[in-house]
């Protein structure tokens, strides 16, 4: 199915989030666009180009990655109208985009279109297996936290705010990674999630083993 304005998107993208040094890069982005599409098979009634848009845009305005997310949201905009998309259809883009994060999710569980169901599930699948034990290092290094240290618990029932604090690499393993298996919404999302659920617990229980010099 040819898009209109997918390559000007995907261009734009890359601009924006070509350099960015903290795992939310370009790569995440056309990962995610591949799990989107693939998520995208077993459910026929997803409107595709929602989907892939919203995919291609989810990282670009976060607050992770952008110093000023306002001004960020107003060149996604710009963006989108001069590829041709109305109101109607940005609209619904930023109702995937500002709701569909974890972090949006910690104390009220947001609704979400199926289109946001499976932008939100592509986007978590990256989190966990191997690639997200590597970019949870990645992540982490990034913002200078510590890899380990059992006397720091892992924290609960947090709000944003408290999420957004530093903690500890593998900490973050209990506050969220292993939590999306279970939040996962689709049927294929909720397949590769179980194996990826394995890569990571796998990892930390080695991790823990050898910080113990116990193998």
């Amino acid at each position: 199915m040819m898009i209109r304005g997918m390559r000007e998107i995907k261009e734009f993208v890359s601009e924006q989030l070509g350099h960015e040094t903290s795992g939310h890069d370009f790569t995440h982005i056309m990962r995610v666009v591949a799990l989107a599409k693939l998520i995208l098979k077993g459910e026929p009634t997803a409107n595709e180009e929602l989907v892939l848009v919203a995919a291609y845009l989810h990282d670009v305005a976060d607050d992770k990655v952008a110093t000023n997310p306002a001004a960020k949201r107003k060149v996604i905009i710009n963006k989108l109208v001069e590829v041709g998309y109305d109101d109607s259809f940005i609209k619904k883009v930023f109702e995937i985009i500002d709701n569909m994060s974890y972090s949006a999710n910690l104390k009220v569980k947001h609704q979400l279109s199926i289109e946001g169901q499976i932008v939100q599930d592509a986007d978590r699948l990256d989190a966990i297996g191997a690639i997200g034990i590597a970019r949870t290092f990645y992540f982490g290094g990034h913002f200078g936290e510590i890899m380990y240290n059992p006397r720091i618990m892992p924290r609960k029932d947090m709000d944003k705010s408290e999420y957004r604090k530093r903690g500890t690499v593998i900490n973050h393993f209990y506050e969220k990674l292993f939590k999306l298996k279970d939040q996962m919404n689709t049927p294929t999302a909720k397949k590769i999630a179980k194996h990826r659920q394995q890569v990571m617990l796998a990892f930390v229980n080695e991790f823990v083993d050898e910080w113990n010099g116990l193998v």
